[in-house]
């Protein structure tokens, strides 16, 4: 097992690190049990070569130890541990330099932001944490984040604006569109399970795989398979979450689940099936103060670069991209 105890992340190096999903899905497999590289690899469908580049800037940056080395049929293999057993943020920890400024955006999974960060990057780090839109908010609310991603729908039908009022009713908070997203099952390439509903989730033969509580996409589903009856317990794989929709699609595509919730964009991506359900409106929640500092992401978002490259994801509707819903 790993170290026990919490530990607190301590530099900039470590949050843009933990940023990137691929290095945090690495961590987390250590976090569970000291691996090898092959081991890693295994547990996330990748390379040992793939595995190795990103361990070795966890192991550099003070997250990662070698625990132990021993020889296996004929040939060195490394374990590795985390070294603790969770890590955790109370404040913000970033570099002070004006030329090259560090924005933090907290919240749900989105594939255009993962897009928005790239085309950002010659001119600043724009850092993803991936903790949920509600979870999201709770860090906006606490200066732990300079903006967040949401899409959270209250039983009124109405997206993001109830949960901002309730959770922000002393600030001056601005929501603003990325935009609408297309839902839906994901199956594996022509869909050998007949998976045509939500229904279809309880039966014995199906195997799901959730999304973690907090998720907009999670509190979607909770909503809907209350309304139809089915009970949480009898989906196997519910308590089964991952925190990304590009998780949820590996794992369908990998066949450790027949079907998971998400994006059009993300089965498109890993070559599944997809069934509709829903469309949904995705935000980003600031605080008004921080409008001048966040100036270059909401420039970005009205440019025609970017809303073409969310189009060429699949499932993504820009007619409203960038502009503000009154509170």
């Amino acid at each position: 097992m790993a170290t026990a105890g919490l530990e607190r992340l301590q530099s900039f190096r470590q949050l843009k690190l933990l940023s990137d999903p691929r290095r945090l899905a690495v961590l987390r497999v250590l976090m569970s049990a000291p691996a090898s590289l092959t081991q890693i690899g295994q547990a996330l469908g990748k390379h040992p070569a793939w595995v190795r580049h990103h361990l070795k800037q966890l192991e550099a940056a003070g997250l990662v130890e070698l625990l132990e080395t021993h020889s296996r049929a004929g040939t060195m293999e490394r374990i590795y541990r985390s070294r603790a057993g969770g890590f955790w943020l109370q404040e913000l920890i970033l570099p002070e330099d004006p030329e090259r400024p560090a924005i933090v955006l907290s919240g749900s999974h989105d594939l255009a932001l993962e897009l928005l960060a790239d085309q950002l990057s010659p001119r600043l780090d724009l850092l993803t944490m991936t903790v949920g839109s509600l979870d999201g908010l709770v860090g906006l609310r606490e200066n732990l984040c300079h903006l967040c991603g949401c899409h959270l729908l209250d039983t009124d039908g109405e997206y993001n604006l109830p949960f901002v009022r309730r959770i922000f009713p002393d600030r001056e908070m601005v929501v603003m569109t990325l935009a609408n997203r297309l839902q839906g099952l994901m199956t594996a390439p022509g869909n050998p399970k007949g998976i045509r509903s939500l229904f279809d989730l309880a039966r014995e033969d199906v195997t799901f795989v959730n999304r973690n509580p907090g998720s907009g996409t999670r509190l979607w589903l909770d909503r809907q398979i209350q309304g139809l009856g089915i009970a949480a317990n009898a989906i196997r794989g519910y308590g089964r979450p991952v925190r990304t929709h590009t998780e949820s699609a590996l794992a369908v595509q990998r066949g450790e689940a027949d079907a998971a919730l998400g994006l059009q964009a993300a089965a498109r991506g890993h070559g599944l099936e997809f069934l509709p359900l829903f469309q949904e409106r995705f935000d980003l929640v600031f605080p008004r103060e921080r409008s001048e500092l966040l100036s270059p992401v909401l420039e970005a978002l009205q440019t025609q670069q970017f809303r073409r490259s969310m189009e060429a994801l699949s499932g993504y509707e820009t007619a409203r991209t960038g502009e503000r819903i009154p509170l």
